[in-house]
């Protein structure tokens, strides 16, 4: 039975677009400037080993929506995805690896929900990677720009 999967107006996908990139931009005003990461008490000073990591993700994202505000046809939006989810994973490989956290003046284990939830993190970017890979494949199989899959409506 075909899937009937029709995306948001042009409006609506521009508004998520500006919207996501200004939380971002945010984001790394807050992490970088004001108040800034120092200012978290169960940050080490390790966190200056991921942090590069971290702002490369940041401005990934920034720019990637900003592109899909302008442009955004599937093909572009998988192959972005696909991007800034590897450079995601990235960081979430490098705070596994430096673990910048120190939770030891406080009287629950949060460094072994840290771990957990990073491993969660982990395995949901690999799976969204596969999916964006998957989406370009087919996208590339069905004519590239705008076809769908059989049965699909996209706008």
């Amino acid at each position: 039975m075909p899937v009937n999967v029709r995306r948001p107006s042009v409006s609506a996908r521009r508004f998520g677009y500006i919207l996501a990139a200004t939380i971002t931009a945010a984001m790394f005003y807050i992490i970088n400037v004001w108040p800034g990461w120092h200012e978290v008490p169960f940050l080490t000073d390790d966190t200056s080993q991921v942090l590069w990591l971290v702002n490369a993700s940041l401005v990934a994202s920034i720019a990637a929506n900003v592109v899909y505000a302008a442009y955004d046809p599937p093909w572009l939006k998988s192959l972005g995805d696909l991007v800034t989810t590897g450079i995601g994973l990235a960081v979430l490989v490098r705070v596994w690896q430096v673990f910048p956290f120190d939770f030891s003046s406080y009287s629950v284990n949060w460094g072994v929900l840290a771990r957990f939830l990073l491993v969660v993190a982990i395995v949901g970017s690999i799976i969204g990677i596969t999916v964006q890979v998957v989406s370009l494949i087919r996208l590339a199989i069905d004519g590239g720009a705008g076809a769908g899959r059989r049965g699909e409506v996209r706008q």
